[in-house]
Formats: C-alpha cells, sequence, structure tokens
C-alpha cells in the first residue's frame, strides 16, 4: 500500500506516513477474540487494510504474560496507524488490556458485523472533543461526593471521556435502600438535548450527578452513555 498523499510505500495497511506526516487509517475497529484479533482500517468511508494477530492462550501465572503480550501487540499494530478513534468488540480481557495499553479514545461497538456498523455510524465523528483533564470538567455548588475515592474515582471516569463538558455533582440522598456491594455507578437514558445523568449508590446514599454531552440529540447522547458505562464496567464500577 501507499501514501494517499505523497504514494510513499507503507510496510503495513494503514500505516501512518512518516514522510509527509499524514495519516492513513483515521478508525481501527478491533474484534478481539481471546486467541486471535483482527485489526481493519478505516480512512473515511473505506476500509484500507486488514490485520490479523494470534496468541497461544495460556493458564496460571503465565496467563499474565502472555496476554500483557497479546495486548501489546495489538497496541504496536494501532501506534503504527495513529488513528483518531478506536471501535472494540468481543473478549472484555482483551479490549481491556489493549485499552490499558493505549491511550487513544476507545468505543465499545457490538453485533456480528462490526465495521459495518461503525461506517454507518460515522456520523458520531461530528461530535465535538473536549479536550481537557477530567478534574477540571467537574463542576458544581456541591462539592461532595459518596464513596470517596472511589466515587471520585467514577466521576473522574465519566469526565475522561472525549465527548463530555462538565459533570456536576447533585445533592445526595441519604434516604434509600441499604446495600452491601459497595459503590456503583451507573449513567442512565439521555433527555432530548443528549445530556445524561449519572447515579452513584453507596450503602443506603444515593447521588444523582448531570453530565453535560457534546450531544446533540438523544440518539447521539445514547451512544455517550454506552461508552460511559463501559467505561465504568471495566472500572468495576457497575
Amino acid at each position: 500500500m501507499e501514501c494517499r498523499r505523497c504514494a510513499t510505500p507503507l510496510e503495513k495497511p494503514g500505516d501512518f506516513c512518516l514522510v509527509c506526516r499524514e495519516a492513513n487509517a483515521d478508525t481501527i475497529v478491533l474484534e478481539a477474540a481471546r486467541d486471535r484479533a483482527t485489526i481493519t482500517m478505516l480512512y473515511e468511508e473505506s476500509v484500507t487494510g486488514e490485520t490479523t494477530i494470534t496468541t497461544i492462550p495460556e493458564d496460571g501465572e503465565s496467563e499474565v504474560v502472555e496476554l500483557r503480550n497479546f495486548a501489546g501487540k495489538i497496541g504496536d499494530e494501532i501506534r503504527r496507524k495513529r488513528p483518531d478513534e478506536v471501535y472494540a468488540t468481543g473478549d472484555r480481557t482483551v479490549v481491556r488490556s489493549v485499552r490499558d495499553d493505549v491511550h487513544y479514545s476507545f468505543y465499545r461497538v457490538d453485533g456480528d458485523e462490526p465495521v459495518e456498523q461503525v461506517l454507518q455510524n460515522r456520523g458520531d465523528r461530528a461530535l465535538d472533543v473536549v479536550d481537557r483533564p477530567p478534574i477540571e470538567k467537574i463542576g458544581g455548588s456541591h462539592t461532595t461526593l459518596i464513596g470517596g475515592r472511589t466515587g471520585m474515582r467514577a466521576i473522574q471516569t465519566v469526565a475522561g471521556h472525549p465527548h463530555v463538558k462538565k459533570v456536576i455533582p447533585g445533592p445526595i440522598d441519604a434516604g434509600g435502600k441499604g446495600s452491601q456491594s459497595g459503590l456503583r455507578a451507573k449513567v442512565t437514558r439521555a433527555d432530548n438535548g443528549g445530556n445524561l445523568r449519572m447515579l452513584l449508590r453507596d450503602g443506603s446514599s444515593v447521588q444523582e450527578n448531570r453530565v453535560v454531552t457534546t450531544a446533540r440529540d438523544r440518539e447521539m447522547g445514547e451512544r455517550v452513555r454506552e461508552d460511559l458505562n463501559e467505561a465504568l464496567e471495566n472500572e468495576d464500577l457497575r
């Protein structure tokens, strides 16, 4: 494959061109199984290439090293492309390990044809990205969070999403039903403007927090909500 801009030969399809500094893939779709991962490279409305990476799963103590190496190989392929975003589906353990290895915006995609689904939903990329540290997105008149450090970790997980503008903590209701499961977090259905609510529950205390997003309508807000709940689940907070 050649660079789409300067025609320099690329070592692998979709690689970032080091000659003209131009990306040849703006989106990656990762389909992960425990023993095999397929990376599909997209540029605008077209598929530019596909790469498959395999591993032989180990058991016991060896699994930690084997999984880390597998995720590292996948991460290396993603970094070669320098995409704007990554969509992932499949084995959650593998996806979580890859997310820990790379620093790109990750979104969950489900269904039997993830590449086709991503191509059909390219309108998501029209959402504005808020490039600020999570702590700078937290504001409002209520500064107390339930759950202590765990509550703050949940808030920062949500605030870290690129399509979240602000998280506004609400008052704490201590009259709820008690729970022994520790702090749990959940992002609820989007309103007509694409904004969300995040509920924190810790014992008998409940706190409702407003999440302001860059989504323009309920449909786009729902896609942000799915991403946020996936991120909370990956942090064992749901």
